[in-house]
């Protein structure tokens, strides 16, 4: 599967952390960021879904390396999973994002994830 056929989880993603918990947990390490992606019960239901149904799709992301489940820890995106989010947040969410996280984090956190047209320069206020 490609990154755009798991949009819909991303997009819920992007939903619930912004419009719903207005929080965004974010990791560093060494080669990149990470995001908490919310449980997978929180995006069956805001999907509006049966919880079985989202875990399939959680086992393929995670094939495909968008995300990393660790039990008694939760889900976080890996290096893409996190440029797919970001750029999410960024193009249909920025108002909230730039809320929650500031225009300079934000357009600093595209950076470092090489989320595609983040200059570090676009979002800034003047």
């Amino acid at each position: 599967m490609s990154t755009h056929e798991h949009d819909d989880i991303f997009e819920a993603a992007a939903q619930i952390l912004l419009e719903e918990d207005r929080c965004v947990t974010i990791g560093f390490y060494p080669g990149g960021i990470t995001i908490r992606f919310p449980t997978t019960r929180k995006l069956a239901e805001h999907l509006g879904i049966p919880h079985y149904y989202v875990l399939p799709r959680f086992g393929a992301m995670e094939r495909d390396g968008l995300i990393r489940r660790t039990e008694r820890v939760g889900i976080s995106t890996t290096a893409p999973g996190t440029e797919c989010l970001l750029a999410i947040m960024a193009d249909r969410y920025r108002e909230r994002a730039e809320e929650i996280l500031d225009a300079e984090i934000l357009s600093a956190l595209q950076a470092r994830a090489g989320v595609p047209g983040s200059d570090g320069s676009r979002s800034r206020r003047g």
